[in-house]
Order: C-alpha cells, then sequence, then structure tokens
C-alpha cells in the first residue's frame, strides 16, 4: 500500500496543538478490547499519548513506540506513568518476540504499511495476544457535522476505519475482525473547531492559500448552518470504531 510520506510527517512540528485538541476514547471501548485484568499492552503510532494515557488510566501496563521524535517527546511529557516509551516504526518495531498481550493504534493503523506492519505485530504478540486498532470517526449522521464532511472531506482514517470492519483488511494473518462502534462527543467553540481541523493532516500539508481556504469554509459551516447558528459553543459527536483482531 502507498502511505503519503508527508503527510505521515506532518504531525510532529503540531504536537502541542495535536494533543490539546484531538478527541480522547471512550473509557468503554477501550475496556471492550483489553478487559478488566492488568494487560502488557504495545500502543503503536502512540503520537502524543492521547490513547497511551487512556490505557494506563485503566491499570495496564504501557509501552508506547512512535515513530516521530517531536510527537514521542510530548508523550513522554505529558503521559506519566507509561512503562516505556521507544522511537521508531511499526513496520521494524524495536521489541522482542511475544512481548505484549495487546497491540493497540488509536488513529494510526492507517499509517501503516499493512504488509510490512502486520508480520511485526504477529512476531511481538503472545500466542493468545490480539490487535486492537481503534478510530474516532466524525458522525456524519448529525447534520452540521455532514455539511463539515462535505466541505472538507474526509481523512484517510475516517475511510479506514469502516474499511477495516471488511474480512481481509488485516491480511490473512489475522482473523476476521470483531467490531463494536461507541458515540461520545467533544465539547467545543468555533476556535476550537478550527484548531481541531488546523491538527489534521490534510491542513498540516497544504500551502498558505490552501489553509486559508480550508478555515474560510469552516468557518461558513458555523456562521450559517442552521444547527450552529448563534450558539457559542456545541459539540462534535463521534462514533468510535474499536475492533479486536486476533492472530489466525
Amino acid at each position: 500500500m502507498t502511505i503519503d510520506a508527508n503527510a505521515a510527517r506532518s504531525f510532529g512540528p503540531a504536537a502541542d496543538l495535536y494533543d490539546s485538541i484531538r478527541p480522547t476514547y471512550p473509557a468503554e471501548a477501550l475496556r471492550w478490547q483489553t478487559g478488566d485484568e492488568p494487560k502488557d499492552i504495545v500502543d503503536l503510532g502512540a503520537g502524543t499519548g492521547l490513547l497511551t494515557r487512556g490505557l494506563v488510566a485503566l491499570g495496564h501496563r504501557v509501552t508506547a513506540v512512535e515513530p516521530d521524535p517531536q510527537m514521542l517527546a510530548k508523550l513522554t511529557a505529558a503521559s506519566p506513568g507509561v512503562h516505556a516509551a521507544h522511537e521508531g516504526p511499526a513496520e521494524a518495531l524495536p521489541l522482542p518476540d511475544a512481548s505484549a498481550d495487546i497491540v493497540t493504534a488509536g488513529q494510526a493503523f492507517h499509517w501503516f504499511d499493512r504488509e510490512r506492519a502486520l508480520p511485526e505485530i504477529r512476531r511481538v504478540l503472545r500466542p493468545d495476544g490480539l490487535l486492537a486498532p481503534i478510530w474516532n470517526v466524525r458522525d456524519n449522521a448529525t447534520g452540521w457535522v455532514a455539511a463539515l464532511t462535505e466541505a472538507i472531506g474526509n481523512a484517510q482514517g475516517e475511510l479506514d476505519a469502516v474499511a477495516a470492519t471488511e474480512p481481509g483488511y488485516f491480511g490473512p494473518g489475522f482473523t476476521a475482525p470483531e467490531h463494536r462502534v461507541f458515540r461520545h462527543e467533544m465539547p467545543l467553540d468555533r476556535a476550537g473547531l478550527l484548531r481541531l481541523v488546523q491538527s489534521r493532516s490534510y491542513y498540516l500539508v497544504a500551502d498558505d492559500a490552501q489553509k486559508q481556504r480550508i478555515l474560510d469554509v469552516v468557518d461558513d459551516v458555523v456562521a450559517t448552518h442552521p444547527d450552529l447558528r448563534g450558539k457559542d459553543a456545541f459539540a462534535m459527536p463521534y462514533k468510535t470504531y474499536a475492533f479486536k483482531v486476533r492472530p489466525a
């Protein structure tokens, strides 16, 4: 598969923004994926630690792996209680064989080269282990969110969250995925929505003119959509796609 390298590298300079404005994950979804007993979890593409911290809060021993040094620096500064943190890609994990009960990936799995990453994930999983990616996806059933998506499009992760429900997405080395969809909301205002959009890769790699056009269309949705007009605060609704995928 082809990965947009420029987009994949775009997040590091925006690590502080990313950490401050991206949504976290519902604890109910994480419990469904990981169970109640403490596990050895490897969080791949861990970014600034948004998923990592949620897993630590549930009592798990979490090792974070992140290829971008700026994102990893933010993770280590903002994530007390992490068992270990390593710089490295999902395609060449700096971890020993059979060292993880669960491998997670929050809003990150679509950035991996699956043909190379999936064998590495199998290598570090224990025989009864579990691959557990998770994605937050804007809920387009809400009118203003649908208008926003029409204006700015879907991110690749939002598309892959749906694609991952189909057999074959995780390759022949894994069984058909089990998945559930959880719902949650993130409070926002106009400034927060603009910052959220500014944290997305399609904005980060755009030139100045393109960035201004993106912000203008977001402003237009906030100013003109009847669901938002005159509101100082609102909520972004999400559908969280959570997966459990076992080695074949």
